[in-house]
């Protein structure tokens, strides 16, 4: 089966969750000799910096979908110049400079995509349809990397003539962060337009829920499939480190909670017992992340121990794995309900237990794994007490660490989610 698997990039900067998910899928679904191209939309997939998963070109880069919302002429210009606003150095470029991935930005754009045919970008879209029918690159399904791209659907069917299928992956905090009016009427647009799927593919149970609702889904249209992760170089380490050290891996953002992080860290150091603790913090940053940043440095130093915190510039994979083997425990306690936490999955790969707030997947995740504890009261001195009984018992930490890593193995497995959705893929031919 040759499957078209659509992902928006979001440049190199910092850890995307689904860029890293959808890469891993690919290569997974290739392992079972199925046929897959791997297109992104808007910028270049971040996995492509360390393993190249498309050969693709990306389509609705981000230069012309902004420049086609904003005027007209841009809406007319030859595919030469358009081609030369696609470059994949350019595109990474401006994502650095300009915060491309940012939702309050992006209001106008998200509706105009949304509205698909309708929209302004219909160039993009059409020269996207134009590629995907070539005998070489067309498919036998479509898949959607998630639902903020279901304004496509109606002309990928009309055109293509195959069932469109999309994932469901923490897209409601990027439009709930749209902002009025734009929030609204992209909820209002995504209702009518998720009509036209053919199937959704939710990355929990919870998340599941969530969408039916918001989205107003018929029950037998979602089906859940669990993310998972590829378990080559994800070893356990025989040993935690000699220094408790706790660890946070995602974008460096007040949104993840790493202000929060940083005050319990402040707390916990007050303890005698624990005054060696030490924080590494991995995970990038978007450029307007970074007086977020200067203000959390600030803070360490105010509290006095700022001195025990690094800030790790790399987070391909290999150094993610390095990273999380020389952790106690992994904590992001993300202040909105989120659908999956990647970063829980990678920790406990390598047996690190996790320390995260009840809220969104995280029950629903630590019931399946055995691999952390929860904390009810989404505060610092909350995150700090349970931080404080994991780092004080050690014997407890190893134990739901390796409970932990056992269950990724046998649940969590990219695998075994591939062959899953591929069952899936399957029975819509």
């Amino acid at each position: 089966m040759r499957v078209a698997q659509i992902t928006p990039g979001s440049g190199d900067s910092f850890y995307c969750e689904n860029c890293l998910r959808d890469a891993a899928l690919v290569t997974a679904m290739r392992n079972l000799d199925h046929d897959v191209l791997m297109i992104p939309l808007y910028l270049p997939l971040q996995a492509d910096k360390s393993r190249p998963v498309s050969s693709a070109p990306v389509f609705f880069g981000g230069i012309n979908v902004y420049l086609q919302q904003k005027s007209a002429i841009f809406r007319k210009t030859p595919r030469w110049f358009d081609r030369l606003l696609d470059s994949p150095k350019l595109l990474s470029w401006v994502a650095r400079k300009a915060s491309m991935t940012s939702a309050k930005e992006l209001g106008e754009s998200t509706i105009s995509v949304l509205r698909g045919e309708e929209g302004r970008q219909t160039k993009e879209l059409n020269r996207l349809i134009e590629w995907l029918r070539l005998p070489e690159n067309k498919p036998d399904i479509v898949c959607l990397s998630n639902v903020l791209l279901a304004g496509l659907t109606r002309s990928f069917k009309k055109a293509l003539k195959v069932p469109v299928v999309c994932l469901l992956q923490d897209e409601d905090g990027f439009l709930d962060g749209l902002g009025s009016p734009y929030a609204d009427t992209a909820w209002e647009i995504l209702a009518e337009r998720a009509k036209d799927v053919d199937a959704f593919l939710a990355v929990s149970k919870y998340y599941a829920d969530r969408m039916r609702q918001r989205l107003r889904l018929q029950q037998e249209t979602v089906h859940v499939v669990y993310t998972g992760i590829p378990l080559d170089g994800y070893s356990a380490s025989n040993a935690r480190p000699q220094t408790p050290t706790i660890g946070f891996l995602s974008r460096m953002c007040s949104e993840r909670g790493l202000d929060t992080l940083a005050d319990a860290f402040a707390i916990l150091k007050k303890n005698e017992k624990l005054k060696d603790t030490r924080l590494r913090i991995a995970g990038g940053k978007r450029r307007d992340d970074e007086s977020f940043i200067d203000q959390i440095r600030n803070r360490l130093g105010t509290a006095g121990v700022v001195g025990d915190v690094e800030f790790l510039e790399d987070f391909d994979h290999a150094a993610r794995v390095a990273f999380l083997q020389d952790l106690s425990l992994l904590s992001v306690p993300e202040k909105q309900p989120v659908a999956y936490g990647l970063y829980v999955l990678e920790a406990l790969a390598v047996g690190v237990p996790v320390v995260e707030p009840a809220i969104g997947v995280f029950p629903e995740l630590l019931e399946v794994t055995g691999g952390g504890v929860l904390y009810e009261t989404n505060d610092a001195p909350s995150l700090a007490s349970a931080m404080e009984q994991l780092l004080l018992d050690p014997d407890r930490s190893v134990q739901l660490g390796r409970r932990g890593r056992d269950a990724v193995v046998e649940h969590f497995n990219i695998e075994k989610t591939a062959a899953q959705m591929m069952r899936i893929y399957e029975e819509m031919r």
